[in-house]
C-alpha cells in the first residue's frame, strides 16, 4: 500500500498520523495512506490533518524538557535546578552557555519543529484534495496550517538563524532539488520574509477568536496571527508595522487577575491569544512532563528550571508577578498544597529554593501529562510591543500609558519614565517581569542588544558573535554534505 509521507532529509521518514476532531484528548495512532484518502474526505477527516499538526506541541520533544532548557534555563531568569550532580543531560551546559554542536536540547527542538512543519505541509497538500469536506471548513483549516507554520519557523529562526524553508511535501525518493530545499539554510531575512507570507494569508481568512465554539477557543484565531505578525516585526526592528498590526488586534481584553491566568480558570480567557493546552484527566494529552520536570523535587517534581536570584530581584516591592510567577519553598499555595521546607546540615544551602509557578497543576500535581497551559502569544505583550514601536518611533507619550495598564494590573504606579531612553529601558524590564517563563527572556535579551551585560549580572558569560544564536545540529550537518554550514563559534 502506498504511503504519504511526511519527510525531512534529516529526520529520515516520518508517516503522518491521524488524530479524533480534539487534540488534546488523542494520540497519534495512525497511518494515513493513499488508498484510503477518501475515508478522510468529510469535515471531520479534513480537521485530523490540522489536528495532528497542533499534537505535536504536546510531545516531549517539542515543548518539555529540551525546550525548557534552550530557552528558558538559557536565560538570566533560570537556573538548572534539580540537584549539582543531576545535569538533566545538557542543562548544566544550557545553564552556563558552554553548550556545542551535539547538544541533545538543540538537535531535539530543531527536529521536532521540522516534524511539526512537515505536518503543515501534509495538510496544505491533502486539504485542497478533500472535496466533500466543506469549502469554508478546509480553508480555515488551510489558514491554521500557515499560522502554525510560521509559529514553527519563528522558534526556528529565533533559535538558529536562517534555516531550510521546506515549503512542502517532498516525494520519496528525493530529487535533487527537494534535497537542496531541506539541507540548504535559507539567509535570516528570507526565513522572515515565508513567515511573513504564511501569517498575512493566514490573517485574511482565519476568524476571530470569538467566532470559535468555546470547545475550539484554542484553534489559530485571526488575532493570533496579527500578534505573532506583531511580534516577527519586533524581531526586524520594523517599528511601523509592530504597531499596525497591534491596532488589527480587537476583542481581547487585559485580565483583571494576573496569577488566575496561569491557573486552569484562566485557561483561553479574555486575554489569552494563542496558547498551548493541556489535559490532566482520562484521558489525558497534556505536555509530557511539562510539569513534572519543573515541580518542586522531593513531592511532586524534577526541580529543573529554577527562577534565579536576578529574576527575584527583578521585582518592584508590591509587585503581585512575583508570588504568582515564583513558587517558594515553605510557602502555601492558592489550593492549600504546602511547599515543604527542606532540613539541611548546618551549613548547607538549598539547592531548590524556588520553582516555576506557571507549570504547575493544582489538579494533577503528580500527573506526567497535566492540565498546565503555555500562554505564547496574549494581549498584555500586545501591548509592551505596541509601547516599544511607540517609544522607538519616537512616540513616547503615547507609549507611557500602554505601559502603565500593564504596571497598574500588577499592582503598582505610573512608570517614573519620561524620556525615551528611560522609557525604552523600563519597557525592557517590564517585559521581563510580566513574561518571566513564558519563553521571551533569553530572545528578548538578543534582540535588544542586552544580552552580554545581563548575564554578567546573573553570573554567566555571554559570547558575542556566538551566543546570540543556538548550534545548527552536528547530526544535520552531516547529512547536509556541505550544503549548509554551522554558525559562529560552534565546532
Amino acid at each position: 500500500m502506498k504511503k504519504i509521507y511526511i519527510s525531512i532529509f534529516v529526520l529520515s521518514a516520518f508517516t503522518f498520523t491521524g488524530c479524533a476532531d480534539d487534540y488534546l484528548d488523542v494520540k497519534q495512532t495512525e497511518t494515513v495512506s493513499v488508498d484510503d484518502i477518501e475515508l478522510f474526505n468529510n469535515d471531520n477527516g479534513a480537521k485530523t490533518f490540522v489536528t495532528s499538526i497542533y499534537s505535536k506541541f504536546l510531545d516531549w520533544d517539542m515543548s518539555s524538557f529540551g525546550w525548557i532548557g534552550l530557552a528558558s534555563i538559557t536565560s538570566d531568569d533560570a537556573d538548572k535546578g534539580s540537584t549539582p550532580s543531576d545535569t538533566g543531560t545538557d542543562k548544566d551546559v544550557l545553564d552556563a552557555l558552554t553548550y556545542n554542536a551535539s547538544n541533545p536540547s538543540a538537535e531535539s527542538t530543531f527536529n521536532a519543529n521540522y516534524d511539526g512543519i512537515n505536518r503543515c505541509n501534509q495538510a496544505l497538500e491533502i486539504l485542497p484534495k478533500l472535496s466533500k469536506a466543506d469549502p469554508a471548513l478546509r480553508e480555515r483549516l488551510m489558514a491554521e496550517a500557515k499560522f502554525l507554520r510560521a509559529f514553527m519557523y519563528f522558534t526556528l529562526v529565533k533559535c538558529y538563524g536562517g534555516v531550510p524553508i521546506v515549503d512542502h511535501v517532498s516525494k520519496i525518493p528525493l530529487s535533487t532539488e527537494d534535497k537542496a530545499m531541506q539541507l540548504t539554510r535559507k539567509t535570516s531575512a528570507e526565513v522572515y520574509a515565508f513567515i511573513e507570507k504564511d501569517l498575512k494569508e493566514a490573517a485574511a481568512v482565519l476568524p476571530n477568536k470569538s467566532q470559535y465554539a468555546d470547545a475550539e477557543k484554542a484553534r489559530a484565531s485571526k488575532g493570533a496571527a496579527y500578534a505573532l505578525l506583531a511580534k516577527v516585526s519586533l524581531y526586524q526592528k520594523k517599528w511601523q508595522s509592530v504597531v499596525d498590526n497591534c491596532n488589527l488586534i480587537t476583542g481581547y481584553i487585559i485580565s483583571p487577575s494576573y496569577a488566575k491566568m496561569f491557573r486552569l480558570e484562566g485557561e483561553n480567557d479574555g486575554e489569552s491569544i494563542f496558547e498551548i493546552n493541556g489535559v490532566g484527566s482520562v484521558p489525558a494529552r497534556g505536555i509530557q512532563g511539562y510539569s513534572n520536570t519543573q515541580g518542586v523535587r522531593d513531592s511532586w517534581g524534577w526541580g529543573f528550571n529554577q527562577p534565579s536570584q536576578s529574576l527575584v530581584n527583578a521585582y518592584e516591592p508590591g509587585d503581585v508577578r512575583k508570588d504568582a510567577t515564583i513558587i517558594f519553598r515553605g510557602t502555601t499555595l492558592y489550593d492549600g498544597t504546602v511547599v515543604p521546607l527542606v532540613v539541611l546540615p548546618e551549613g548547607q544551602v538549598d539547592p531548590n529554593p524556588r520553582y516555576n509557578f506557571k507549570a504547575y497543576s493544582s489538579a494533577f500535581t503528580n500527573a506526567w501529562e497535566t492540565d498546565a497551559n503555555i500562554k505564547y502569544l496574549r494581549y498584555g505583550e500586545v501591548l509592551l510591543m505596541k509601547a516599544e514601536a511607540l517609544n522607538e518611533l519616537g512616540q513616547t507619550s503615547e507609549a507611557i500609558p500602554l505601559l502603565n495598564v500593564i504596571r497598574h494590573r500588577a499592582g503598582l504606579g505610573d512608570t517614573p519614565a519620561t524620556s525615551q531612553a528611560a522609557v525604552r529601558t523600563a519597557i525592557w524590564k517590564e517585559r521581563r517581569v510580566e513574561l518571566a517563563f513564558e519563553f521571551d527572556r533569553f530572545f528578548d535579551l538578543v534582540r535588544t542588544g542586552q544580552a552580554k551585560d545581563a548575564f554578567a549580572v546573573d553570573g554567566k558569560v555571554f559570547t558575542v558573535g556566538k551566543n546570540e544564536l543556538f548550534p545548527i545540529p552536528a547530526s544535520f550537518l552531516l547529512i547536509a554534505e556541505g550544503m549548509s554550514s554551522q554558525n559562529p563559534g560552534y565546532n
